[in-house]
Parts: structure tokens; sequence; C-alpha cells
């Protein structure tokens, strides 16, 4: 930078708080704090976590990328995931990633897979980028969220609400539940739900989805069967329904990886899908339309979630979004012929309107 011209302190944060601040609360000169904040090896590691400790504890995100503020700002998006393995990571990066470059915006990805703090990983990667997106998930915590509220914006994708906090998500709880009415007026009555509630928002609301149906029938719904939602784990669970663990005439699982696998492995035991099991899945990924039998299963625009995390935050970043909100996009049901019905083109029924809800007032819209 050339002398003279003018630039933004970025010791400053938004809230008043300044690197003098944590550095009087941790008990450390500015240098340390400083050197602490940009990841020098050459600090011990007590001053480190006290610096840490007190930066957290003030809520404190050094505003790195303010220095491009007096020259022409390019912004960085960083995006966390619990990880990338399976077609619903690669198709949210995609989007976001495709839609972040026609914005102008570079994105800096991050994996939670493997970080011993997450908390703190994320709160570094906050100094590299202008906003953060996050996937809603067990991975991926409420607190590692929150932990920068006030100071860089954040977009938390198919996750649980917080005040505050933008987020985007698409429907299940309806689409689930209109997917468990269709095994059930095919005279299914063994109904079983394959994948973790506790795994995320998404898959919790998928399971309300299939106890609702079955409450709508005066039917009680069976526990779910707690899996991670991984073709290995599928593969695992055909072979427990070969040995007869479970006594079932349907499943509804939580993903299509769950359910491809789970099918291919019952087909190489002898049991006929959709003659002995139905199975159906979620999200609608592109082997779902090639397998035999054609996988019915619930339609989820990961990619244009992906495009819409980072549209919601470009527009957080830039000010151009005014109040905190929570976009749904809809979900289709597909019918194909895993059900029990006869080979169809699997076009999806109409699609529900989008929902958007400005939460200053902390309510859920209907």
């Amino acid at each position: 930078m050339t002398k003279g011209t003018s630039v933004v302190d970025a010791s400053r944060h938004p809230s008043g708080t300044t690197i003098y601040s944590v550095a009087e609360l941790a008990g450390v000169s500015i240098a340390s704090v400083s050197r602490v904040l940009q990841g020098s090896p050459a600090v011990s590691d007590r001053t480190r976590d006290r610096v840490l400790r007190a930066a957290e504890e003030l809520r404190y995100v050094p505003l790195s990328a303010a220095r491009s503020l007096a020259v022409r700002h390019h912004e960085a998006h960083g995006l966390v995931l619990p990880e990338l393995s399976g077609p619903y990571y690669s198709e949210l990066l995609m989007g976001f990633e495709s839609r972040a470059a026609d914005l102008g915006q570079s994105v800096v990805l991050m994996l939670a897979e493997g970080k011993r703090d997450l908390s703190r990983s994320v709160r570094k990667l906050a100094t590299r980028v202008d906003g953060i997106a996050m996937l809603g998930s067990a991975a991926i915590p409420a607190e590692t969220v929150t932990s920068l509220h006030g100071s860089k914006p954040v977009v938390l994708i198919a996750g649980e609400a917080l005040a505050d906090v933008d987020a985007v998500s698409a429907e299940n709880t309806t689409s689930a539940m209109a997917l468990t009415e269709h095994l059930l007026e095919h005279g299914r009555r063994k109904l079983l739900f394959v994948g973790d509630p506790d795994s995320g928002p998404d898959v919790r609301d998928r399971y309300a989805g299939f106890v609702a149906a079955h409450g709508r029938r005066r039917r009680r719904a069976a526990a779910p069967v707690r899996v991670e939602l991984r073709e290995s784990a599928g593969t695992a669970l055909g072979e427990r329904l070969l040995g007869g663990t479970y006594s079932v005439d349907a499943l509804v699982c939580a993903n299509d990886e769950l359910a491809l696998s789970i099918m291919k492995r019952l087909r190489e035991g002898g049991t006929r899908v959709p003659d002995d099991i139905a199975v159906v899945g979620w999200d609608d990924v592109m082997t779902a339309r090639y397998v035999e039998p054609g996988l019915t299963t619930v339609r989820q625009p990961v990619r244009e979630l992906g495009a819409m995390a980072a549209d919601c935050l470009h527009a957080r970043i830039t000010g151009a979004a005014a109040q905190h909100s929570t976009q749904v996009i809809p979900t289709q049901l597909v019918i194909r012929s895993s059900c029990g019905c006869p080979a169809a083109s699997g076009d999806p029924l109409p699609p529900r309107p989008r929902h958007t809800k400005n939460r200053t007032q902390g309510k859920r819209s209907p």
C-alpha cells in the first residue's frame, strides 16, 4: 500500500471492542494478541489459550478484510461443511461456489471433520473472509455459529433457527409425511425410518413427518433405526435385514445414499424390492432415476440451496439485507417404482410455494 493511503483500522470491532480490550482482559501485550490471532507459533500454549478465551468472551474477530475497503474490495466467503463424502455436499458446494463466482466472490472451504476445536478453527477462518455460511448439523454445533455473532455475517444452511442469524433450508416435514402416507396407502404396515434424527434438523424433521403420517391414521410409528447417512451404513443395514433382524415391509430412508445401498444389498441377497420390501429415499440424486426399480424419493434442490446461501451472505455483507430471515425452498415428491407403483416417468408433484420469514418478532411462519 502506498504511503499516505487511508485505511480502516483493522483492530476495531463493530461493537467497539478493540485489540487493546483483548490484550487487557488476557493480561498480555498487544503484540502477543496480534501474534496469536495471526496464527504465529511464536507464542506459548498458555498465552494462546488466554488470548483466545478473551477474544471469545469479547466476541472479537479482527477485521482483516477491512484493510481493503480503501481500495477496490473483493469479497471472500467462507463455507463450513461437515465433510465432502456423498452427493449432497458436492451439490451444495457447487451451487454455493457457482453463485459466489457470479457475484465476483471467492470461496474458502473448511471441513469440520478432523477438527479438534472447531469453534477456534472457525474463528480463525473468520479473520480471512467477509462472512461465513455453515451447514447446520451435529458436526457443527450451534455454539460454533453463535460464537461469531456480531463480528461477522453468518448464514446457516439447513440448521436450527437461531436469533439474528440468516438461514436457508429445504422443506422436510410435509414432504416426509406425504412420502410415508404414500407407502401406507400401498398397504404397507411395518415401516421403519432409517437415519438418525439427532444428526441434524433436516433428518429430525423428516422423522417428524414419518411420525405425523402414522398419527393421522392413529398408528404408532416405530423408533428410528439410527445409522449414519452413508453408503456403508446402508449396506450394513441391508445385511441385518437379510438376517431377519427387523420385521419390516417398507423403509423410509433419510437420504438416497442409504436407500440405494440398501436396495443393492437386498437384491444381492434375494429380497425383492418392492415386492418384499418397499424402499424410498430423499434427495433425488441422479442414480435414483437409473436404477431398477427406479427409486421413489423426495427431490431436494441442493444446488439451489447452496446458491441461495451465497446470495444471502452477499446481501448481508453488502448491507442489502435489512432484516434477518429464514428462507425455505420447497421439496417435491417423486414417484417411481421402488414404493410399489408401476414404472413411471418420475415427474415430481407440483411444487409447494416457498416460505420466507422475517424473524424480527421471533415467530415461525405457518
